[in-house]
């Protein structure tokens, strides 16, 4: 048989190449009509959750009020512990922002008289454990881990570090450099710069959950502010957990044996914060070293005591919780109009967390990106909520819940928390069943009570001269610019950051 060339095999219309069309139609055909009619892994089987019942660690409350937490776990031979102690970055003095953030590095790498930072880290390294320290907003905290046959020791250096620690000059000047880098360094990155001036935008520039450490704050720190804060804080309502392997009668013994004699610990002070939420409007930050923006759309949200929260994490996962969410599938997905795009209310434990849109987008396309996104917030309170919704919503949030919590490490620290907060115990549960009885009528009514488009502020963070059209045509009112010029120590800025003022050039 003559072959064919590779030419005559490919000219158009040649008898070999309609030959082979014929045989591929007749090989394939079938297995696309099969695959169509067929589609076997619509018939796989989708079991049911498993029922949630968390191991809950054993509480234990000393008579000086302190609380234990002993999770028992002999998987794997290791010990891991953690104290955590009311006090963050919100109580501190405002002129020494940044404290908590130098006292809990500085706590760490400082060490205590009897074995130094640098020494704790050769020692440490040796036996591959660990202890650090940290600060937040409204705490501060100390954790350790180790191997079992190395748990007491680590323990016992743990407990000399959260009662005795030695503070030096040497390791405060290290944490301040450390920090002042951090500052001279923060209007790099456009995502922080955005999420950090939306805050203040809702809380307000001098709100304590706002509070921004400058160089002159920090640099005013000293040793004996770093004490007085260690004695001020060790006096509160500590919250020892301990998870891993080990008996739990003796860790009892050796954890009353440790903290049992401390002084009765002395109540929180109330807060008294005020949450206003923000003015409506859109503010600006120019930013001309990049090619897009990142618009944020900002209110004020709430807490988890608030007893619609079931129904706002539903309307959130609708509205933007995941590629099937309304603003994906809208602003991402139909128009091309963002990177990235998700949002919702969030809930914090003691305050009201924030309402929060986010758009990633082309500098080109922020004006049309922002309208898709605000109208997808209206939307929720004039577009119905649907069944298959509601349904695909409540599996994703119930299928991640469960995996959130599936290990008795990641179920103590949620519990050492809800006791921090002062949750009851149960919450969990109770936070799941409430989740599962989520009705249509329940996300209306919380979409009427909480989505007011009209009392929310745009805060656009992107190059200038690039966003065509104009900021303006948004319709929102004058463009605010808000000025994040760093400030220097002894030298007054022109404006406080995040206070949003008319901006020379409206966008």
């Amino acid at each position: 048989m003559k072959s064919l060339s590779v030419k005559t095999l490919f000219r158009k219309n040649s008898p070999a190449i309609l030959l082979a069309g014929a045989i591929a139609a007749a090989l394939f055909a079938p297995i696309a009509l099969n695959a169509q009619q067929n589609k076997p892994w619509e018939k796989i089987p989708i079991p049911k959750l498993h029922d949630f019942k968390p191991q809950q660690p054993k509480r234990i409350v000393l008579k000086n009020g302190i609380v234990l937490f002993l999770q028992e776990d002999h998987e794997l031979p290791f010990v891991s512990g953690s104290v955590l102690i009311p006090g963050g970055s919100r109580d501190e003095d405002p002129a020494k922002a940044g404290l908590v953030g130098l006292y809990s590095q500085a706590w760490r790498t400082c060490g205590t008289a009897k074995l130094d930072g640098d020494a704790l880290d050769d020692l440490l390294e040796a036996k591959a454990a660990h202890i650090e320290t940290e600060g937040d907003e409204d705490s501060t905290a100390l954790a350790w881990d180790s191997l079992k046959g190395d748990a007491d020791q680590v323990f016992s250096l743990a407990l000399d570090l959260l009662l005795h620690p030695k503070f030096n000059a040497e390791k405060l000047q290290l944490a301040q450099q450390l920090e002042a880098t951090g500052i001279v360094r923060r209007n790099d990155d456009e995502s922080g710069i955005a999420e950090r001036e939306s805050d203040k935008l809702v809380y307000g520039a001098n709100s304590p959950y706002t509070r921004q450490p400058e160089l002159a704050t920090v640099g005013a720190v000293t040793l004996d502010d770093l004490k007085a804060w260690h004695d001020r804080t060790i006096g509160g309502k500590l919250i020892v957990g301990i998870a891993g392997d080990f008996d739990a009668v003796a860790m009892e013994a050796k954890l009353r044996a440790a903290f049992e004699g401390l002084p009765t610990v002395k109540p929180e002070p109330p807060r008294h914060d005020v949450f206003a939420g923000p003015q409506p409007g859109i503010s600006f930050i120019d930013k001309e070293d990049v090619n897009q923006s990142d618009v944020e759309i900002v209110g004020l949200g709430t807490d988890r005591r608030n007893p619609d929260v079931p129904a706002l994490a539903v309307m959130n996962e609708i509205l933007g919780g995941g590629f099937a969410s309304r603003l994906f599938q809208k602003v991402r997905t139909e128009l091309g109009l963002a990177y990235e795009v998700n949002g919702g209310i969030a809930f914090a434990y003691d305050h009201p967390a924030t309402f929060r849109v986010v758009a990633l987008t082309k500098s080109a396309s922020t004006v049309d990106a922002t309208r898709a996104a605000m109208a997808e917030i209206a939307g929720l309170n004039t577009r119905p909520f649907t069944e298959e919704e509601l349904a695909r919503a409540k599996d994703n949030i119930l299928n991640s819940f469960l995996f959130r919590y599936d290990t008795r490490d990641k179920v103590l620290a949620e519990r050492e928390r809800l006791e921090f907060y002062g949750y009851p115990a149960d919450y969990l549960e109770t936070y799941k069943a409430a989740l599962e009885k989520v009705t249509l009528a329940d996300l209306g009514a919380a979409a009427k009570k909480y989505i007011h488009p009209g009392k929310l502020a745009v805060l656009v963070v992107g190059n200038g001269p690039e966003i065509k059209p104009g900021l303006d045509e948004l319709k929102l009112g004058p463009v605010h610019a808000i000025d994040i010029t760093i400030p220097q120590p002894g030298k007054q800025s022109g404006k406080q950051s995040g206070q949003p003022g008319p901006a020379e050039n409206e966008q």
